[in-house]
């Protein structure tokens, strides 16, 4: 079983006001290939008006990524955080407009789970994933999916999330729901000690 997340350290923060623009996208995790970061930056090149991204991590595609977003130009709207502290990471959540996941299968991986995906749904933040491994069980109806790779997919995905406050607040409140019901450590607790 998955380890569940604290409903009461990973909700929606009052004082986190978003402003409307520039659209802020974010992402946590190893920079390895099999996160599929460089799947993002090329979706978000292509996608208009203003928007950010943030990368939350670090790993050896950090460089390589960097370049990739100086090669677009883009690479002043890319800022790339350290690993951010368990603690510290609501915060994180709730100054984005939504989180991507990304993830490539590979021969030897595919996403078991992705963490980050109920951590930032709990605290009421849009998320979309790729159909990598157990990314579309993890999300259900709480969120977007797309085919793994594809670009131009996940650029549409993020196009409506950029230009609808009202999804991005209906897929928020669902993703929250969603945790409630089936991704807390005590309904995780209670779910392996009945089985």
């Amino acid at each position: 079983p998955q380890f569940g997340v604290d409903p009461e350290m990973y909700r929606p923060l009052p004082d986190a006001q978003l402003p409307v623009t520039p659209f802020v996208v974010g992402f946590a995790g190893r920079l390895v290939a099999g996160k599929g970061v460089q799947v993002l930056l090329e979706a978000l090149a292509g996608l208009p008006g203003d928007w950010r991204l943030r990368l939350a991590g670090s790993g050896p595609l950090q460089s390589e990524l960097a370049a990739r977003a100086q090669a677009l130009g883009v690479a002043a709207r890319v800022t790339f955080d350290a690993q951010i502290p368990t603690h510290q990471m609501p915060r994180f959540y709730c100054n984005l407009h939504v989180l991507v996941l990304p993830s490539l299968t590979t021969p030897s991986w595919k996403e078991q789970f992705g963490r980050v995906l109920v951590e930032a749904m709990a605290c009421g933040v849009p998320v979309v994933g790729s159909s990598s491994g157990e990314i579309p069980h993890v999300i259900g109806e709480a969120g977007l999916v797309f085919a793994e790779g594809d670009v131009g997919a996940l650029r549409a995905h993020l196009l409506r999330l950029q230009e609808s406050p009202t999804l991005r607040a209906e897929l928020g409140a669902r993703g929250r729901q969603r945790v409630l019901a089936h991704y807390t450590q005590a309904r995780i607790a209670a779910d392996t000690l009945a089985v």
